[in-house]
């Protein structure tokens, strides 16, 4: 019988209870042309769907020796974990539960960790399902099969349902990859695919958003425990993490980011104009913008137009007519980019 060499047998892996991204549309999200530079890897990994687990150096090998960089290598080891990973939601959803009520316990915590290790093992090597631990884990051991120096980087991820305001919780894991002299970063949970927000499974359908992307995006969704893994000088804080607008992956390949409002949440006054302002970036043609304006189970879709402001700005203008409290979605093109919560009062 073969040995399991890279599953650990004295040290518990951190089970972080990992967010999902959460999809509103199910397109693809390929945005530049990232596919066609790694061509050659991506066929690579396409070479191997479903390859065993058991012996990680004999995939590492079929996925890196026909290959000449380690970038390229690289690759392929993430474009197969990509698409022969499944997220194990049932698993997800029992773990968060299990993390959030024993967030404050580290004793029971690292006791269900442990509890959880082995369950979590067997799901990922005879099942190909996992979380983001898992993701990240597999992620690292190819790498260290392949002779790439790879860590896991545990933090905190941010979606439209997790860590939105408040202290915040850890809860997802990513990795750090040292190539051609520079460390990047890189999310194989969130480019593997998405999570039916419906249906509650798992779409897979991979992204080039969060393979080897800029810091000062990556930044925005995914916050490290270590904040040197931001790669950034000015890194923000925490709080700042925590509380500011969620902007989505389709802007990622445009360097593009909000500048006004500069929190999540947001006041407006009833009858008068409210402005919401970005750094369009580079290369980004936007043909249609969308706000919708969400209360309750309700929701008013309306289409403004873009104009450049004295700043040289990208700016939204809207009237809110009533009183209230909104969730405001800003679609470019049909695609989701940042989302808002305001409160809209008298004057």
């Amino acid at each position: 019988m073969i040995a399991f060499s890279w599953l650990p047998v004295k040290s518990t892996l951190l089970i972080v209870s990992c967010c999902f991204c959460f999809s509103f549309n199910l397109k693809a999200q390929i945005t530049d042309d990232k596919a066609n530079d790694f061509a050659k890897a991506d066929s690579m990994a396409a070479l191997y769907p479903n390859h065993s687990l058991i012996n990680l150096k004999e995939l590492a090998d079929k996925l890196t020796n026909p290959l000449d960089t380690d970038v390229d290598k690289f690759r392929a080891i993430f474009r197969w974990v990509c698409d022969n990973i499944e997220s194990d939601y049932s698993f997800y959803v029992k773990n968060k539960a299990k993390r959030e009520k024993l967030n404050d316990k580290p004793e029971e915590l690292e006791q269900w960790n442990t509890q959880s290790n082995p369950y979590f093992f067997r799901r990922l090597l005879h099942d190909h399902k996992t979380i983001c631990s898992g993701y990240a884990y597999l992620v690292k051991e190819l790498c260290f099969q392949a002779g790439i120096t790879c860590k896991i980087i545990d933090g905190y991820g941010r979606t439209v349902d997790a860590n939105i305001g408040g202290t915040g919780i850890p809860n997802h894991s990513w990795n750090a990859v040292y190539l051609a002299n520079q460390w990047y970063l890189c999310d194989a949970t969130w480019s593997s695919g998405v999570i039916d927000s419906e249906q509650k499974q798992f779409i897979s359908q991979f992204d080039e958003a969060y393979f080897l992307a800029p810091p000062a995006l990556f930044v925005r969704n995914h916050y490290p425990l270590d904040t040197a893994w931001t790669f950034l000088k000015e890194k923000p804080t925490l709080h700042q993490f925590l509380n500011g607008p969620l902007i989505y992956k389709k802007l990622f390949p445009y360097n593009a980011s909000p500048v006004y409002p500069e929190t999540f949440t947001a006041i407006a006054t009833k009858g008068e104009k409210f402005s919401f302002r970005f750094n369009k970036g580079s290369g980004l043609e936007i043909k249609k913008v969308e706000l919708q304006l969400v209360q309750g189970s309700r929701t008013i879709s309306v289409y403004p137009k873009l104009y450049t402001d004295t700043e040289g700005l990208t700016t939204i203008d809207y009237v809110f007519a009533h009183k209230g409290t909104y969730v405001v979605h800003i679609l470019f093109n049909g695609d989701y980019v940042f989302t808002y919560t305001v409160t809209v009062s008298s004057r």
